[in-house]
């Protein structure tokens, strides 16, 4: 079995070593590359071999949408992670074929829930 192969963008770096935490509970996932702006995370998305992006959508320079806009529909799955969960920025997200929108102080705690169901489906 291969590692589900995980893309963190986050611009708090504390709280992206408590996201990776998270991820990495589930024994067949691992944060490969951890960036905090728009840039290196479209750099590393087209670059590297990544399974699943989560995304924050403030960034140090730059937002996930932006992000988002660039990939295109022709990238790995994306999991937004935001303190933004306004309603019409989870459309936007929506609109832009991203799978799951959380908000950071209420579904936090589903991100390792959620990346466990794509660390199965990449193994079937």
């Amino acid at each position: 079995m291969s590692q589900l192969r995980v893309l963190l963008v986050e611009d708090s770096r504390r709280l992206a070593e408590r996201i990776r935490e998270l991820i990495e509970l589930n024994e067949d996932a691992t944060v490969v590359k951890t960036v905090y702006d728009e840039a290196s995370a479209v750099e590393a998305a087209r670059k590297d071999r990544i399974d699943l992006i989560v995304l924050d959508l403030q960034l140090q320079s730059g937002t996930g949408f932006g992000v988002l806009e660039q990939l295109g529909l022709n990238r790995p799955p994306v999991v937004v992670l935001t303190n933004y969960a306004l309603p019409q920025y989870e459309k936007r997200a929506h609109d832009l074929g991203v799978e799951y929108f959380l908000d950071k102080s209420r579904d936090f705690e589903r991100l390792s829930e959620i990346v466990g169901k794509y660390q199965s489906s990449a193994h079937n």
